[in-house]
């Protein structure tokens, strides 16, 4: 079924459309929670929000633009906002103690479950800074607004977050 068929069969509220759907976006729009979420099992709640409120709004979806690009944006804020109810965004972002144990075994090339590992070792701020710049691509005042922080805050967090991940990158010799 080409997208936007599925689309509209999805504003029309077809149950085998939006199970292609989820079925065919799920694994791109979890490993997005995943980078946001150290915890499986919140990254998986949060998938679920976030698909709750695709299929709620997808009305509201016009055509412009990539409907990838706007399921990712809700993906995205419902990550941020899973991390501002759990009091997690606006914590000392030195606090080592979030850090994982588990230690990433050493390669002469990283792989997606190794950088996954990385960035579940970063504080969470740093981690949801690193994202929402490095790989979602926000700008630092985009994110200073969704955040509720400091232009400065967010670059300052970003070459922290940089900075930590060189260690850790160091760590495991590579």
């Amino acid at each position: 079924m080409e997208e936007k068929a599925l689309i509209q069969a999805c504003k029309s509220g077809d149950a085998q459309a939006q199970n292609k759907l989820y079925e065919s976006y799920a694994p791109v729009l979890f490993a997005i929670c995943r980078r946001y979420l150290s915890r499986y099992e919140d990254a998986e709640d949060v998938l679920v929000e976030a698909f709750f409120k695709i299929f709620t709004q997808i009305h509201q979806f016009s055509f412009l633009g990539s409907f990838e690009g706007w399921m990712k944006k809700i993906v995205v804020n419902e990550c941020l906002m899973f991390l501002r109810k759990q009091m997690h965004i606006h914590a000392d972002i030195e606090d080592q103690t979030a850090l994982a144990t588990e230690e990433v075994s050493p390669h002469s090339t990283l792989v997606a479950g190794d950088i996954l590992q990385l960035l579940d070792k970063l504080p969470t701020g740093y981690r949801t800074i690193f994202n929402m710049y490095v790989v979602e691509g926000y700008k630092h005042r985009e994110i200073a607004d969704l955040l509720g922080i400091s232009i400065n805050t967010s670059k300052s967090q970003l070459i922290l977050a940089k900075k930590r991940m060189q260690e850790l990158l160091e760590e495991i010799n590579f």
